[in-house]
């Protein structure tokens, strides 16, 4: 019994003493104007394995924190629009979903063969250097007010597309890496490709039924109602390998109403608190001394895919119709990498695929994240837009789409 209270007071001691530091680092991050996303995961990398000082009986805490963390960056980001705008943003955005793919899974296809790993390992590497971070750029989004930007939703669609390919695309990686047969995949994919036309279809034909669940005025239940719905659809999609950020998110898509409102606005706080603890358990969850062997080979990769990046949403944002700066504002926010890449990593090199992978998408990330939080901010900057002149297109305004964020 001791040691049990000794180790529940180690944990409470270790959870409070980090979240007082992250609190002084955000507070630092707006006193110069930069993102605290970077300082988050430089304090994971300092007390986690192998960091300074490591922590011994929070990692637990923090693991669960962190999934927590990504569903509601998702579900919030969802209670922003309507499944009517999700299906014709989705339907503009077919373009801008091809060019995403074809620009940024090639490079690590490419990168992967010329170091010699293989097919199956340059199968995962695309993977890696395709997909987008949702919990990341969904955080700088609402940091720095863009949520009702115009171009906004051009990024959402990118995303949202990113996020369906994997349910398609993490059941054909698992049967590869794993060599299974042809039909143990196909039954894989087809489970995956069923679950996420199921949560659309709720979403789509029956969100206006799903809120009328909910007491808009009662707050407590609304919180605990719309927060366990999310988990449940969330968990039951990650359980059959479709991304339980979509689920999170087509969950956020199907409410409406004053639902989504007082939702939102119930959940801004614990957002806040469990995106931070994601940003921080992802350096906490990386040693040190791992990255730098591949630091080099990581850095020429996040630079070569974050220029490809910027360059897919450039063109999407112009296919869309948004003017130069928003083009700009679309492709430098798509740039950081983050919770998928770190799972196709982590399945691959399972399965014993190329060792090196892990902490070469361990490195990747975190050079996407600390440079793309950085380079985000670009557009805002007066020089730039000196730089880039007068738009032909009327610069966009932000849109009439409702926003629950006092950011926005």
């Amino acid at each position: 019994m001791t040691d049990e209270v000794h180790s529940t007071a180690l944990l409470l001691v270790e959870v409070g003493a980090l979240l007082l530091g992250l609190s002084l680092l955000a507070r630092f991050g707006a006193r110069f104007g930069i993102s605290p996303i970077p300082l988050y995961l430089l304090a994971g990398l300092a007390f986690g394995n192998g960091g300074a000082l490591p922590l011994s009986a929070s990692n637990e805490f923090f693991s669960v924190g962190s999934e927590i963390g990504v569903i509601l960056l998702l579900v919030m980001l969802g209670l922003e629009y309507s499944a009517t705008e999700l299906v014709g943003s989705l339907k503009r955005s077919k373009l801008a979903g091809a060019m995403d793919a074809v620009f940024n899974a090639l490079p690590g296809a490419a990168f992967a063969i010329i170091l010699g790993w293989g097919p199956i390992a340059a199968l995962a590497l695309a993977g890696i250097t395709w997909v987008s971070s949702s919990g990341v750029i969904a955080k700088l989004l609402r940091d720095l007010g863009r949520i009702g930007n115009r171009e906004t939703p051009v990024i959402l669609s990118v995303l949202v597309i990113e996020d369906l390919a994997m349910a398609f695309y993490l059941p054909v990686l698992s049967a590869v890496v794993i060599g299974a047969g042809i039909m143990e995949g196909a039954i894989t994919l087809a489970i995956a490709v069923l679950v996420v036309l199921v949560i659309l279809l709720v979403a789509l034909r029956w969100g206006r039924f799903l809120s009328r669940l909910f007491p808009a005025e009662h707050a407590e239940a609304l919180l605990l109602g719309v927060l366990g719905l999310t988990m449940l659809v969330a968990g039951l999609a990650d359980r059959v390998n479709v991304s339980a950020a979509v689920g999170a998110f087509l969950v956020g898509i199907a409410l409406s109403g004053p639902v989504a409102h007082n939702a939102a606005q119930l959940l801004t706080p614990l957002r806040d608190l469990f995106a931070a603890i994601f940003f921080v358990f992802f350096g906490l969850a990386t040693d040190p001394a791992d990255i730098w062997p591949v630091l080099l080979p990581a850095l020429a990769l996040a630079l070569l895919t974050i220029v490809t990046k910027t360059a897919s949403g450039y063109l999407a944002a112009r296919h869309a119709g948004i003017g130069k700066l928003g083009r700009w504002r679309t492709g430098l926010s798509l740039a950081p990498r983050g919770e998928f890449s770190i799972v196709i990593a982590g399945l691959a090199v399972g399965a014993g695929l190329e060792p090196q992978l892990a902490p070469l998408a361990t490195a990747y990330v975190l050079v996407t994240i600390i440079v793309g939080s950085v380079t985000t901010r670009i557009p805002d900057a007066a020089w730039f837009r000196r730089m880039v002149g007068p738009s032909t297109v009327a610069e966009p305004q932000p849109s009439q789409i409702p926003t629950t964020d006092p950011s926005a």
